[in-house]
């Protein structure tokens, strides 16, 4: 006997009729499950409803599948301080965009790109700034406007974001004249954001969705980005779209790429470290040039720039190739130290810029050379700050000194030459625990010093990646011992041998037997060796020393496959027992 319970819901929402239903304990056959479907699928149109439940048919299209740089991309758009950020949290599942409740103020000021996973759909979602069609000529509006109009004429499909609770804004008018202008071949989505609150209220979302129709481009969805509402109607909306959009794509695409890519991705399986991507964070004060910096890298004006101090405030990421290496670029806002005063966005720039240089493998330290040459000093206390926090954490350090294209000139050659034989000296004097940090002059606006300074970056990397065989280290070792200086021979320490444990910054640890341990000053000399004699100036290097008892000799060999894990452990937890460089 077939056991079927179905519960059959119906309810109006914006004069559409859907139909949900959930079929629950089912025991019977295939057969008759075909014949069910079939009805629904056949009944579902001519009665004028939409189908959504829990039993659906297999997916044709598997998104995850698919490589990022082919995926669909998608824009979302809107009014200033309507939900664009905290949706495209919501669909990359991160909180990586900037929110703040900021009427007056807009928030988000470049393009954010990220991987928007909703159900099992995948696609490249792009955050923008607030459109205001009557911002005037070069004010910062007009200047996020133009570079939304760009992005918006390489995307796919766009998402009109509108407030639910406001109803139709004068402002969302004015947006969907800008979209039909600027993009007359996309027919966006709109969305209702904020829209929780209404679902308790007698027809209220029923009367908000009936006036939003106003805009011209369908019926809305009702959503809310910050509680996850209405996301699967937003699924079924874009899935049919998205689906249609992969399918094409991959008609249009030969066998013979494929097959290209298969061979490609199959042969960078086996690859050091030195060779996976690079994650290069950008940091610096306030109007130092580094979005100036970020555009000249990637030879695009992806980013926003302008003569204001403190125009960026998200930490933009961005992806790009540079002879066969894949970099990652983080943009961050200018580094402040963080007070009491400083609330709301300015406040969450600060947090998120010192999150950017954690996750970074290198930092790209930007310096103005006017302002040097004004202060006659290297660094100011904040720039200061980021070295030795750069140092502290083990990551990879290029000073770039920007805006040297200002000191060129007749009245200016010698300040030129003065600052590029100057500020190497007082970089190495105010950060001793790193010795040969490098520094690039380069004028960021004109394009020059590109090369030097992504050939410099890589350099610092494959150093920051490189391990040394413990054979070697071993050898070379003898040798140093022999030409340093000891107190006495009593005093000199009984090194029984040297190994790297890690890299990414390198780490060695130096076992030593008996009590004689190895004091500040033959620990830096073995630094300082090491960076001469294996080339690793530039970057921090850690070295720990262990003591070995005579009782461990015989198990030395047991012992030593548990260095790893209890250096790993110290480096973590406690790096006041790292000496560190």
């Amino acid at each position: 006997m077939t056991r079927i319970r179905r519960l059959l819901l119906f309810h109006k929402f914006a004069g559409i009729y859907s139909f949900h239903f959930a079929i629950c304990n089912v025991t019977i056959n295939s057969l008759h499950k075909t014949k069910l479907f079939t009805f629904f699928a056949v009944a579902a149109p001519r009665l004028g409803v939409t189908v959504r439940g829990f039993c659906t048919r297999a997916a044709p299209l598997d998104f995850t599948q698919i490589q990022i740089a082919r995926l669909p991309t998608v824009v979302i758009l809107g009014r200033p301080n309507v939900g664009k950020s905290a949706l495209f949290n919501r669909l990359i599942r991160r909180r990586e965009a900037l929110v703040y409740n900021t009427p007056d103020d807009h928030v988000t000021r470049d393009i954010r790109e990220g991987v928007a996973k909703l159900g099992d759909l995948r696609f490249r979602v792009l955050d923008s700034a607030g459109l205001e069609a009557e911002a005037s000529s070069g004010s910062i509006l007009h200047r996020t406007a133009s570079m939304t109009a760009n992005v918006l004429a390489r995307s796919n499909f766009a998402l009109f974001l509108t407030d639910a609770r406001a109803g139709v804004h004068p402002l969302d008018l004015e947006v969907g004249k800008w979209l039909r202008k600027h993009a007359p071949q996309i027919k966006p989505i709109v969305a209702m954001n904020k829209s929780e609150s209404l679902f308790d209220a007698d027809d209220s979302l029923a009367t908000a969705a009936n006036e939003m129709c106003r805009l011209g481009f369908g019926d809305p969805i009702a959503i809310s980005a910050e509680t996850g509402l209405g996301m699967h109607e937003l699924y079924v909306s874009l899935r049919p779209l998205l689906e249609d959009y992969m399918l094409r794509v991959l008609k249009d695409t030969d066998e013979g790429d494929h097959e290209n890519s298969h061979d490609e991705n199959s042969s960078n399986l086996d690859v050091d470290e030195s060779k996976l991507p690079l994650q290069l964070a950008i940091v610096g004060r306030p109007n130092v040039g580094k979005s100036t910096l970020l555009n000249a890298l990637l030879q695009e004006d992806r980013v926003l720039v302008g003569p204001e101090a403190g125009l960026t405030r998200d930490a933009i990421r961005t992806q790009f190739e540079f002879q066969g290496r894949t970099i990652y670029l983080v943009d961050t806002a200018g580094w402040l130290q963080r007070t009491k005063q400083e609330k709301g966005a300015a406040s969450l720039s600060i947090m998120q810029s010192r999150k950017s240089l954690l996750r970074a493998h290198i930092i790209a330290l930007v310096l103005d050379a006017e302002e040097i040459l004004n202060a006659r000093r290297s660094m100011k206390h904040a720039e200061v700050v980021i070295a030795r926090r750069a140092v502290e954490e083990g990551r990879g350090l290029v000073v770039i000194v920007n805006k040297m294209d200002l000191l060129r000139g007749k009245h200016k050659s010698l300040s030129y030459e003065k600052i590029m034989e100057v500020v190497p000296q007082e970089i190495q004097t105010i950060i001793p625990q790193v010795t040969g940090i490098p520094v690039v002059f380069i004028s960021a606006l004109e394009g020059r010093g590109r090369s030097t300074v992504l050939n410099q970056v890589i350099d610092t990397y494959e150093k920051w990646c490189s391990r040394l065989p413990t054979a070697r280290l071993n050898r070379w070792l003898q040798k140093v011992m022999s030409r340093h200086s000891w107190k006495g021979q009593a005093a000199r320490p009984k090194v029984k041998y040297f190994t790297q444990v890690k890299a990414r910054p390198p780490t060695f640890v130096v076992f030593v037997r008996g009590k004689t341990q190895l004091s500040h000053t033959d620990i830096r000399f073995i630094t300082k060796s090491l960076k001469e004699d294996f080339d690793l100036g530039g970057i921090p290097i850690r070295i720990m020393q262990r003591s070995v008892t005579r009782n461990d000799t015989s198990g030395t060999s047991k012992n030593s496959h548990s260095v790893g894990r209890v250096v790993a452990e110290r480096v973590v937890s406690d790096k006041r027992n790292i000496l560190a460089e």
